[in-house]
């Protein structure tokens, strides 16, 4: 079961900052549905060559700062 819980909503905010950092993530890469955190969290290990670790503490930075445009 995946560490954290992301709104469609907060989701929005989340997936502009990834895309900040790697730019070369496309809208269909990062394609997400609320409930489905598990599958995001392995596809982002995939896409940017990081393990599970590295994207859930990239996720949660992005969350608890969700009004911060950095990640």
């Amino acid at each position: 079961m995946a560490e954290i819980t992301i709104s469609n909503k907060d989701w929005e905010r989340v997936k502009i900052k990834i895309q900040r950092k790697y730019n070369h993530l496309t809208d269909e890469q990062l394609q997400y549905t609320e409930g489905q955190e598990e599958t995001l969290i392995t596809r982002l290990m995939e896409l940017v060559n990081r393990d599970r670790n590295y994207v859930i503490f990239t996720l949660k930075k992005a969350l608890v700062n969700i009004d911060n445009n950095r990640l």
